[in-house]
């Protein structure tokens, strides 16, 4: 399915701020961007590179006053995600260089105090994926999905003392689960097609069998049709607007619907 996907923002400032985004998608698996465009109202200067995650990602310096950053782009999406439970763990010592740093603990997503909580909820799993599975399953009939009860600074120990959150928080500890059984996870976020209520939207992945397999926990079942933007260690690295002074987002509008673009 080809999808068209828009995120606008307002900001209000009364300073010159520094400001990084990750909106722009990239060509990669299961996705194909057909068009894209990235624009600044009122325009300023625009410097772009690619971190250390292979985000591509846009710095700039806002001007006084009202302004808008808006990204739109029409993306071939993949209707489907691979699921292989057949797929199994990599050992460590043959994992890639790169997958490396998602099997550590990281700012929101405490992997080493989740080893015993892991071993329970994958007891009777016999695959990689199988345990990845029963994981994502277990946070979905579990934590309740619900807005104003977590917070930037919430973590996955934050997550599962509360049992309530949002899908950032879904993935953290999901993710610390993940990694505290050795296996590589890390965080996602972009647009995922019919979502309710309509938003960007966090979702994770782990390394399984030499490959990225994707996993939702706040869906019912394997849903394709979505639009990468950023990948990361958890919400810290995949922020899609990142500000560096004090600046008032005054409105965010998002949206994905099918678009006709052969």
């Amino acid at each position: 399915m080809n999808l068209k996907v828009s995120c606008h923002l307002d900001f209000r400032s009364d300073a010159n701020i520094p400001l990084l985004f990750v909106l722009r998608p990239q060509s990669g698996y299961a996705q194909t961007v057909i068009e894209e465009s990235f624009t600044l109202t009122p325009q300023v200067a625009l410097t772009e590179y690619v971190d250390v995650y292979g985000n591509f990602c846009q710095r700039l310096v806002s001007p006084i006053g009202d302004f808008r950053v808006s990204s739109e782009a029409t993306v071939q999406t993949s209707d489907v995600i691979d699921v292989n439970f057949d797929a199994d763990s990599v050992a460590i010592d043959q994992l890639p260089e790169y997958t490396l740093m998602y099997l550590l603990p990281s700012r929101y997503c405490e992997s080493d105090k989740f080893a015993e909580m892991a071993e329970e909820i994958t007891l009777n799993s016999p695959t990689g994926y199988a345990k990845v599975e029963a994981i994502r399953i277990w946070v979905k009939n579990n934590i309740t999905y619900s807005y104003g009860y977590s917070n930037s600074s919430s973590s996955a120990c934050d997550i599962n003392a509360s049992r309530i959150g949002v899908c950032r928080d879904f993935s953290h500890l999901c993710i610390a689960l993940c990694r505290s059984l050795s296996i590589p996870a890390r965080m996602v976020v972009g647009y995922l097609n019919a979502l309710e209520p309509m938003d960007l939207h966090a979702w994770f992945e782990v390394y399984l069998a030499n490959k990225w397999y994707t996993f939702d926990a706040t869906q019912d079942a394997p849903r394709g049709n979505r639009v990468v933007l950023a990948y990361g260690r958890d919400a810290s690295d995949v922020a899609f607007a990142t500000q560096f002074g004090p600046i008032e987002l005054i409105n965010m509008q998002v949206n994905v619907e099918q678009s006709t673009t052969v």
